[in-house]
């Protein structure tokens, strides 16, 4: 764009924005597949996605022309009018998990706050009105919205907003003497992700999973899935749940959902979903018709390139060439995550790993400074991971 550099970019964003984000020093002004180009003309591989979001790829011509034909009809109208779009995205996907009913949110935020209340109406109005409890694990993050807040079990977000919403009961990652513990009859839910992204890709294990399900059966709270950023494929299957083998109540899904539209969605059954009757939960924008088009020729164009599948085989081959990097240097420690939710464990210096990256032209993600985070668009290629690796290799070398 004319006129425009990163520095330049700079001074204004400092000049006008909260600063929440940190230093930006980077403004990126165009995409194309996997790559993104900076106001000053510098290419880079995009492995981080928008946080797990752009699953297609950057300037997708499905999503263009999406809501190009959609913004010549109707763009937006109130939830009180039937949505066509809207009905025909619940429709595709309940048709692929155990779900009969959707919710449509701007965000992954709004779908867990919808969640949560499902949660304790439901008990309210079987007259439970003891079961308010909310059990979330160590390490987990579930949105910035005061519920979502208050699930997220981990204290630096809390630091300077309390009071937090109560009746939150926080336990060790994996614990199952205490998961046994807390689960009682005033627990109105458990919430989970399948993957912990913001606390450092770390998967539950199948038989956890298969535990918790089993307790909130008996004791009858209901699971909670957050799939913001698990779901629509990037662990290789379309749900992160399904690698458990579980059925969960209630799931909560965006990011990829959009494929870089805001778009969220909390999905269960009738008879949970049946709860939220008129005026107990609204939204203005969430479902609208722009977003819903859009939203579904994302799935569409998933399921007709067959993208879970080829995330599921990119996955393995990028995991494997990560492992290169833990056999062949001390400092990396592990790989974790599946299919393109993968997560590099370091003993130390991913913020380093991190910038490093970046000044090669390579977009990844530091949690923290022990895990580098990594969810590219689901149409990465081999040639992708292998110059990520490579540029990895490269720091490791120096840093030896």
């Amino acid at each position: 764009m004319s006129g425009i550099s990163n520095e330049i970019m700079r001074q204004r964003s400092l000049a006008t924005a909260v600063p929440c984000y940190g230093d930006q020093r980077i403004t990126l002004v165009r995409g194309e597949g996997t790559r993104v180009w900076d106001a000053d003309g510098k290419e880079y591989i995009d492995l981080l996605a928008g946080i797990a979001v752009a699953c297609l790829g950057h300037a997708h011509p499905a999503i263009r022309d999406a809501l190009c034909k959609q913004a010549e009809m109707l763009v937006h109208c109130s939830n009180k009018f039937i949505i066509e779009p809207q009905v025909e995205l619940a429709e595709w996907l309940c048709a692929r998990c155990f779900a009969e009913r959707a919710f449509f949110t701007n965000s992954g935020a709004e779908a867990m706050e919808a969640a949560l209340k499902l949660a304790r109406r439901a008990a309210f109005d079987k007259g439970e009105t003891r079961r308010v409890e909310v059990v979330s694990f160590e390490g987990s993050f579930h949105g910035r919205t005061y519920g979502g807040l208050s699930a997220t079990a981990q204290e630096k977000y809390h630091k300077g907003f309390g009071p937090l919403l109560p009746g939150m009961v926080y336990l060790p990652f994996e614990d199952d003497a205490a998961l046994e513990r807390a689960v009682t009859e005033r627990t109105a839910a458990v919430v989970l992700e399948p993957i912990q992204g913001e606390g450092g890709v770390r998967p539950f294990a199948a038989g956890f999973m298969k535990r918790v399900r089993s307790l909130c059966t008996e004791r009858g709270a209901l699971l909670i899935c957050d799939e913001i950023q698990t779901g629509m494929g990037r662990t290789g299957q379309m749900f992160g749940f399904e690698d458990s083998g579980i059925t969960p109540d209630v799931i909560t899904l965006a990011k990829a959902m959009g494929g870089g539209v805001p778009i969220g969605a909390m999905l269960t059954t009738a008879q949970h979903g049946d709860h939220l009757t008129l005026g107990i939960h609204g939204t203005t924008y969430g479902g609208n018709p722009l977003m819903c088009a859009a939203s579904l020729a994302v799935c569409r164009e998933i399921e007709k390139r067959a993208l879970i599948a080829h995330v599921s085989r990119i996955g393995k081959y990028f995991r494997g060439r990560l492992q290169e990097l833990c056999d062949k240097y001390d400092r990396a420690v592990e790989v974790r995550g599946r299919g393109l939710m993968l997560g590099l464990g370091l003993r130390s210096g991913a913020m380093r790993l991190y910038k490093h990256l970046l000044d090669e032209g390579v977009i990844v993600n530091a949690v923290g400074d022990y895990t580098i985070r990594l969810v590219p668009p689901f149409i990465m290629g081999e040639h992708e991971a292998d110059v990520c690796v490579e540029k990895m290799d490269q720091w490791f070398r120096a840093e030896s």
